[in-house]
């Protein structure tokens, strides 16, 4: 079959008239609750554009799952991406006829199963309806924060994620990374849970069409510019402390901080900071819904966008500053020295002085944001058709017909010993981290 651990992919027998089912249930919830989309969202609704013509829906709810007919798939597909005017109500009407027409356990004759949005990817019962339905299971792994730096996750997350990760690399017909830095986190847990690493290619995300500013700028005034989900990886609290010192020692002068993000994980003491420390109170702002134009705006004419997080899969504002020409001051960390492509200031999250001092600097004309200013008039962002171009080249090179002895380095193990792998894991991955990079490299 073709989740056996030593050998995932073989060629099927039965042909399906679809080669991709597309699983788009984060992309139903999301419209459902009214929520604006996060950078996992993005990927999945770019995924959605590039194959909604031409792939199947899947959807699931707690363990039951459905694979849409074609006229229904493209029905879905058309209200996921229209506007959310009247969504419950329009999925209302077209669901019971979709569910009617829609088996239980189909089969697709080794069609891809793809699925970008980690959505119950840690259920044990996926793989066997997978297999039931002769779907090949291709992932995208984001990160493995919750497994590399756990400090800011809950035990409940760290082990959803550690199962997506461990299912993954059990079953996968192929892993899909956004970055290097991510494969090779995945590669060294691998490693060190004595797992086979399935195929895997490391693809760049691209950011947001947005357009530069071309209206009047938002704020008057110096300002700088964060964007991210305030919780306690992305070191929010940092930053406020450094303008409190901006304010007290520049007073009326001090540039602004806009902060651009919905409340997340661990971001008490960020908001009562937010909520309680009066000499911040009128030189940050918080801005918990943006569109995509009025974020394009903002970061268009911040003096930097700030990046100081402690973690990162990707970090789609780092690049989606980059192309609007937006200097960035950004953690010295593996992923943003591999996709700044030598232009961001990369500063260690924990070094506030510093962070206090490029602040500084980039609020005039210093030589380190001119020296931005150049790289990011040669600058050239990744984009969603290069990514696809290479996805579907890779997915090609995955077909039974054409794929060699599945990767392995070493034999498959419990999930316990995979757990208890997890002291090893952080250490190789510390060391890695300290090795020297090559930078500018493209995924």
């Amino acid at each position: 079959m073709m989740f056996a651990d030593s050998s995932p992919l073989q060629k099927s027998v039965v042909q399906s008239d679809f080669e991709m089912a597309l699983d788009v249930t984060r992309l139903v919830g999301l419209r459902w609750s009214g929520n604006l989309a996060t950078g996992i969202d993005r990927v999945c609704l770019a995924y959605l554009e590039r194959y909604r013509r031409s792939a199947r829906a899947v959807v699931q709810h707690r363990g039951i799952r459905r694979i849409f007919t074609k006229p229904h798939s493209e029905a879905l597909f058309d209200l996921l991406v229209e506007p959310q005017v009247r969504f419950r109500r329009r999925l209302a009407r077209l669901s019971p006829s979709a569910l009617m027409a829609s088996r239980e356990k189909p089969a697709c004759g080794g069609a891809f199963y793809v699925n970008v949005g980690h959505t119950d990817l840690d259920r044990p019962d996926l793989a066997a309806w997978l297999r039931a339905c002769d779907l090949r299971p291709i992932y995208m792994i984001h990160d493995l924060i919750p497994l590399t730096h756990a400090e800011f996750c809950t035990q409940r997350a760290t082990s959803r994620h550690r199962a997506r990760v461990d299912n993954a690399l059990m079953h996968a017909c192929g892993i899909i990374t956004n970055s290097e830095s991510t494969a090779q986190d995945i590669r060294q847990y691998a490693r060190c849970s004595r797992r086979r690493m399935p195929p895997h290619a490391a693809n760049w995300l691209a950011g947001a069409d947005f357009q530069a500013g071309d209206r009047h700028a938002p704020l008057r005034g110096r300002y700088f510019v964060v964007v991210s989900t305030i919780e306690g990886r992305k070191n929010h609290f940092m930053l406020l402390q450094i303008w409190r010192r901006l304010v007290e020692t520049m007073g009326h002068t001090a540039p602004h901080l806009v902060i651009i993000g919905q409340k997340g994980a661990q971001a008490s003491h960020v908001q009562d900071m937010l909520d309680q420390c009066e000499i911040i109170r009128h030189h940050v702002s918080v801005l918990s819904h943006c569109t995509d134009a009025e974020l394009g705006n903002w970061i268009s004419y911040a003096r930097a966008l700030l990046f100081p997080s402690f973690a990162e899969g990707f970090g789609l504002p780092l690049v989606e500053a980059l192309q609007l020409g937006t200097p960035v001051i950004a953690s010295d960390i593996p992923t943003f020295r591999e996709i700044g492509m030598n232009i961001p200031t990369l500063i260690d999250p924990l070094d506030a002085p510093g962070w206090e001092a490029a602040i500084i600097g980039f609020t005039g004309d210093c030589a380190e944001r001119e020296r931005q200013m150049l790289g990011l008039a040669r600058y050239r962002a990744w984009t969603w058709g290069a990514h696809f171009d290479k996805f579907d080249a890779w997915l090609a090179s995955l077909r039974p017909d054409r794929q060699p002895a599945a990767q392995s380095d070493v034999a498959d193990v419990s999930v316990g010993a995979a757990v208890s792998a997890g002291v090893s894991f952080a250490r190789v991955r510390e060391n890695a981290a300290s090795r020297p990079r090559m930078e500018g490299q493209k995924g």
